[in-house]
């Protein structure tokens, strides 16, 4: 049941086992929970808006597997999918119907792809889509934003967001010189600083790569006219624009953040809610810049999984559902909203003035009075009152990303009564801090 938790034994024993045989006993440094104190708790199992962990403990759910539970966990038409597809193998390591149904599908919602390529996980996607745009153009550099987090490629780990800022390491130990070279940094919705850097580098951009509403420096989102300058710096200068919507991909609407901002880049990262919750990733854009991938083109990218059938009927199974019910956008704002604003009037009513950014089904509580609007200003929170904060509505079955750098992800399953608990666990959790 939900309310305050009083054990979770089998956790601990969990991770002091794991710690023996898994570096940090974890599978992804986030999940440590170093960033905000304690230990991490083990699922065990999940079920539409709620998860629950080996003690039995219950919580509200608002990580949703980092945002591709969209439709809530263990939805009935996907796990169909999945148990139909699994019937007939795992993997053949061969093309599939599946992937031609799941490419046409992909390019039906998304106008800007014309051809797409299935790869196995997000930073698959976007290693992919710099390495074709540097083949495309035949120039060497990228520019990426300061606090934007495009998986744990070595061009990418630069200043980058997420588990490298919770865990004091911006940069990676193992990232050449070399490569750190060629990856150029600008602040987040600073256009001037992006100028700077192309007149610097002239003829020497490759891409322009960035997450249009950024997730993993909390949410984040551009300015007005932020997204539309990068496309005509970019329409300028012969480089090429990557939305990495591995998050905001069919999230966001069911074009993405390039719908709801009405924006076309060249090339699109996708990855999370493509695959159900399976591991899965995709890259595509116009057919003149595609058609340069192996074995039509010179830039070779491969993958025995790439493709892979359970993945592709899971992912399938969600992209169909979210494509003939655009309803379940409107649904989800409204949700993420009524809990958005909760937060805000208990804000108020305690004369607190932290800052709620919120775009779409997507949020995060900055525990700073400063406005969020780049990596600097996200690091201006006071990162101990969110530890003490996540610990205390974890307790009281409020299940939160354990990171300050990382947004929340709301799911339809959410009940009123879930959205009226939500709320009033953040009155008295802050309540509690603030007394």
């Amino acid at each position: 049941m939900l309310g305050i938790k009083t054990t979770t034994i089998q956790s601990q024993s969990l991770f002091e086992k794991a710690k023996n045989f898994i570096p940090g006993g974890v599978n992804s440094p986030v999940r440590a929970f170093k960033a905000v104190g304690g230990n991490p708790i083990f699922i065990k199992s999940a079920k539409g808006a709620y998860i629950f962990d080996e003690d039995g403990n219950q919580y509200i759910e608002l990580i949703n597997s980092w945002g591709p539970m969209i439709l809530g966990h263990a939805h009935p038409a996907i796990e169909e999918a999945i148990l139909q597809a699994a019937k007939n193998s795992f993997s053949f390591g061969a093309p599939t119907a599946k992937e031609v149904e799941m490419a046409e599908l992909i390019i039906q919602m998304i106008p800007s792809i014309e051809k797409v390529r299935m790869v196995n996980s997000g930073t698959e996607a976007c290693m992919s889509a710099i390495r074709v745009a540097r083949g495309y153009t035949g120039k060497p550099k990228i520019i990426k934003f300061e606090g934007c987090y495009h998986g744990h490629g070595d061009s990418f780990l630069i200043a980058a967001g997420s588990g490298a800022v919770t865990m004091g390491v911006p940069d990676s130990a193992g990232v050449t010189t070399g490569v750190a070279l060629d990856t150029l940094t600008a602040p987040f919705n600073d256009l001037e600083a992006v100028k700077a850097l192309i007149e610097a580098n002239p003829n020497q951009v490759a891409a322009i790569i960035v997450e249009p509403v950024v997730g993993n420096m909390g949410c984040v989102p551009p300015k007005e006219g932020f997204l539309q300058g990068l496309r005509n710096l970019c329409t300028q200068n012969g480089i090429v624009l990557i939305f990495d919507e591995v998050m905001t991909g069919f999230r966001l609407a069911k074009g993405g953040a390039q719908e709801r901002f009405g924006i076309r880049p060249d090339l699109t990262t996708l990855g999370k809610i493509i695959g159900g919750g399976l591991p899965v990733g995709a890259y595509g854009g116009k057919k003149e810049i595609m058609d340069w991938v192996a074995p039509m083109g010179k830039v070779y990218q491969a993958g025995t999984l790439s493709g892979n059938p359970v993945a592709m009927s899971a992912g399938l199974a969600m992209l169909k559902i979210l494509n003939e019910n655009p309803q379940i956008y409107t649904d989800l704002e409204v949700i993420t909203s009524q809990i958005v604003s909760g937060i805000k009037g208990v804000l108020k009513e305690l004369s607190l003035n932290y800052t709620i950014n919120q775009v779409g089904s997507m949020f995060t509580l900055f525990f700073t009075e400063n406005e969020v609007y780049d990596f600097t200003t996200a690091k201006s929170s006071n990162l101990a009152f969110f530890g003490k904060y996540f610990r205390e509505m974890l307790q009281r079955g409020v299940y939160l990303a354990p990171s300050q750098f990382e947004s929340l992800f709301v799911s339809n399953a959410l009940s009123s009564e879930d959205v009226a608990h939500i709320v009033a666990t953040n009155r008295e959790v802050l309540k509690l801090m603030h007394t």
